[in-house]
């Protein structure tokens, strides 16, 4: 799972995450803008802070199924996630890995279907 781990991007630089729910139109599908865009400066340094504590916590990024998630709710669910010991953020981790390859899988299968 490690390994899978690292192929992610890292959500926690405050730069990418400005950028993400600063309500940039260009980078965003309609539907995704709709949850995350207007986050204010202080949740995205929250994001970057906690994901940073994360990691050095963990030794692994701070992985979740994002889409469809408002920053501030990316933010709750990092925040609850914190006090986990590192076994049970490797299932948790794990599980949300297994979230985002299977929804990317059924994109994958809608647009050849195309």
């Amino acid at each position: 799972w490690l390994e899978a781990f690292r192929g992610h991007p890292k959500i926690g630089d405050a730069e990418s995450l400005r950028k993400k729910y600063h309500g940039n139109s260009g980078a965003l599908s309609s539907v995704e803008q709709s949850g995350v865009s207007g986050a204010s400066e202080e949740v995205i340094q929250a994001l970057a802070k906690g994901n940073q504590d994360y990691e050095e916590k963990n030794g692994f990024i701070f992985i979740v199924c994002a889409s469809g998630k408002s920053a501030s709710e990316m933010l709750e669910i990092l925040q609850s996630r914190l006090p986990n010991g590192r076994d049970q953020e490797l299932q948790n981790a794990a599980a949300e890995q297994a979230k985002i390859t299977a929804l990317r899988l059924q994109k994958l299968g809608a647009s050849a279907q195309l």
